[in-house]
């Protein structure tokens, strides 16, 4: 079954790469008592994820922000090491949380891991705004590319 708005999100532990060494994350640590945009990708450093998805919410998280939001998130099914490369491309800077869901836990009991060609089990491409850990919105992609959970669609459910 699909998460859907309304539904508290699964409790889950994520990776994050730092500096440090690796730590880990839990859902209550990210969403509790915060407005969350929460938005996932296939993969860290494929095409449409690095060229359309990740730039969007780069670029619109200022304005994001400025509607209350206290933090971006992305996830994927890959590992910390991989995130955290991928978002050294972009200089993040703190704009932008990367989570590794390396065994794919959080994103299956989502309702949303699903077989990609040639990739194995990944997330399918959404986003959601999440408020005290619960959905308030979900934006599932259906079709190939950025339709409907990009940072645009997020600014307008805000």
């Amino acid at each position: 079954m699909t998460i859907k708005p309304g539904d508290t999100l699964p409790a889950a532990t994520f990776a994050i790469k730092t500096e440090d060494g690796k730590k880990d994350v839990t859902t209550d640590d990210i969403f509790a008592g915060k407005t969350v945009v929460l938005f996932a990708v296939p993969g860290a450093f494929t095409p449409t994820c690095s060229r359309n998805h990740m730039p969007g919410f780069l670029g619109d998280g200022d304005a994001i922000r400025a509607r209350g939001v206290d933090d971006i998130v992305c996830v994927s099914v890959n590992d910390h090491f991989v995130m955290k490369a991928w978002g050294d491309t972009y200089g993040l800077d703190g704009k932008i949380t990367l989570l590794a869901d390396g065994d794919g836990k959080f994103t299956r009991a989502l309702g949303l891991l699903a077989p990609m060609a040639g990739l194995g089990e990944r997330s399918l491409r959404y986003s959601m705004i999440v408020k005290d850990g619960v959905v308030k919105t979900l934006n599932v992609e259906h079709k190939p590319g950025v339709n409907v959970s990009g940072a645009s669609t997020i600014l307008t459910q805000l």
